[in-house]
């Protein structure tokens, strides 16, 4: 079987919703003909507007799938298989920006906006500009879907903890455990929150936090005993 294509597939797909619309037409024509012409202009609409929504979804999809590509991109000399590279880490994180807030632009009010809008922070972040990235995961912790808004959370707390607004950092992380998703899980929450535990001299707090934890098989585990190794002694 010759293997088809992902513009290829989506093509089809977007060939097979048409056609479903069409069936329902010719399997209701006497319903439509019963309600008449502007019955039949009001079907019209509202189908044509489910076919038009899911193609915009898949187009929305691959603009933020480039975008995504542009960020994951190596930084240095062309690579043998002709990937995407950019010369210098300032002329990727430029691109970045570019790529996800055509995205947001392009897409506004949209989930795949919104996760482009947590991206947008995450390269702001990496650029040093904390008061920007508080802004864009503000954002998409508000309006993203509860896994990008787990990590927008995740990474308003790291810039909180940072900017020395430890209070606001212990309470969201306090919320995240409360509100385990997908991305962040109550463990990886609870780690984050003994952190921030440590810095505010609750010590005792982080040590019951994490102590269950040292058992935990993989990485979760691996980073609990570490940390727990560097707590000052009782």
């Amino acid at each position: 079987m010759a293997r088809i294509t992902r513009k290829e597939l989506k093509s089809d797909k977007f060939a097979l919703e048409v056609e479903h619309t069409v069936t329902f037409f010719e399997e209701h024509q006497q319903e439509i003909i019963r309600y008449g012409i502007v019955g039949a202009v009001g079907l019209a609409l509202i189908f044509g507007y489910v076919i038009y929504a899911r193609h915009q979804h898949t187009a929305r999809e691959e603009a933020l799938t480039q975008a995504v590509q542009v960020q994951q991109a190596q930084v240095g000399p062309s690579t043998p298989n002709g990937g995407l590279t950019f010369p210098t880490q300032q002329a990727k994180d430029e691109a970045s920006a570019r790529a996800f807030s055509q995205v947001i632009s392009q897409y506004s009010g949209s989930d795949e906006a919104e996760v482009a809008r947590y991206y947008l922070g995450a390269v702001a972040a990496d650029q040093g500009k904390l008061a920007e990235a508080e802004k864009d995961f503000q954002e998409a912790a508000q309006k993203g879907d509860a896994n990008y808004s787990s990590l927008a959370k995740l990474s308003l707390a790291q810039i909180y903890l940072a900017d020395g607004r430890t209070a606001q950092a212990e309470s969201t992380l306090r919320d995240l455990m409360a509100h385990p998703t997908l991305f962040v899980s109550k463990d990886q929450a609870t780690i984050a929150l003994a952190r921030v535990l440590i810095v505010t001299h609750k010590v005792d707090e982080a040590r019951n936090l994490i102590g269950p934890l040292r058992n935990t098989p993989g990485s979760v585990g691996e980073v609990a005993l570490q940390l727990y190794g560097e707590l000052p002694p009782k």
